[in-house]
């Protein structure tokens, strides 16, 4: 009654909200920064206000999120939800997802040190890390509805990576926002993952998602595509290839091996007509 509880899948949305969703850890903190440095052209964006910019449905209260300006810009892990009419979605390499999501969860004390990387990727397979499904259910739940809506942009961490001004003019686009080139690159160089780590030093004891954690691992770490290729065994990620390569395919993802056995083809047999188009 008091607006008190956390947001989730249970608080009041507005026709005029945007929702920037993705699965944990593909990039939906450094898009918030983009985005928030986009639109607040002359305010200093920061792990102390990024809550009041472009808050996290889950982190903050019921009460929080209503006093938010409108319109909103919402950030969100949530799976398909049709209440969200306008969405932003970011994917990730998947193989990158879990280990980047492995250090995330030993930083919060959710797994203690030395947790058998092994018995984690297959949690990450059966969606059974949090709450928001596995990372193929989550993507294609957002891609089988919504790939072809005008509301709906679709992004890659990957491509973001390799040319953000290209993206962010996307999303300023898809915002209704007018921004010159040299504001996209100022606002690109304001969420740079140097500058997200110097102030996640500075505030690391502020931000909701850092200041109860441990400090001796960064929220912010390598920012940076394919580095699963060095600290991922080749037997763990031939699991999640075969479990979703068809997928992984069809979003731009090369696989390292060929993917087989009764979990590939039970995917291919799911997917079918509703796979997203290859990028």
């Amino acid at each position: 009654m008091l607006g008190l509880s956390r947001g989730g899948r249970n608080f009041e949305i507005f026709p005029d909200d945007t929702f920037l969703v993705s699965y944990p850890k593909s990039g939906n903190t450094w898009t918030r920064f983009l985005v928030a440095n986009l639109i607040h052209r002359d305010e200093a964006v920061t792990f102390a206000n990024i809550e009041s910019i472009v808050p996290d449905c889950v982190k903050n209260t019921r009460r929080q999120l209503a006093r938010i300006p409108r319109p909103r810009i919402v950030k969100s892990h949530e799976y398909f939800d049709s209440r969200y009419r306008k969405v932003m979605y970011i994917v990730r390499d998947p193989r990158d997802v879990v280990v980047s999501y492995y250090h995330f969860h030993l930083k919060t004390r959710v797994i203690a040190d030395g947790y058998p990387l092994e018995v984690y990727v297959s949690r990450f397979i059966a969606g059974e890390l949090d709450g928001y499904a596995s990372w193929r259910d989550n993507v294609v739940s957002w891609l089988a509805t919504r790939q072809h809506s005008e509301s709906f942009l679709f992004l890659r961490y990957e491509d973001m990576m390799e040319d953000p001004v290209a993206e962010l003019r996307k999303i300023a686009a898809f915002l209704g926002l007018e921004r010159t080139p040299e504001e996209l690159a100022r606002a690109v160089e304001r969420s740079s993952a140097e500058r997200m780590r110097e102030l996640e030093r500075k505030q690391a004891d502020v931000w909701v998602n850092t200041k109860k954690t441990r400090k001796d691992i960064p929220f912010v770490r390598t920012a940076t595509t394919g580095g699963w290729k060095q600290t991922l065994p080749a037997t763990l990620a031939g699991k999640i290839e075969s479990a979703w390569g068809p997928t992984m395919q069809d979003l731009g993802y090369a696989l390292s091996a060929a993917p087989g056995g009764p979990a590939a083809e039970d995917e291919r047999a799911e997917v079918g007509a509703t796979r997203a188009p290859r990028l």
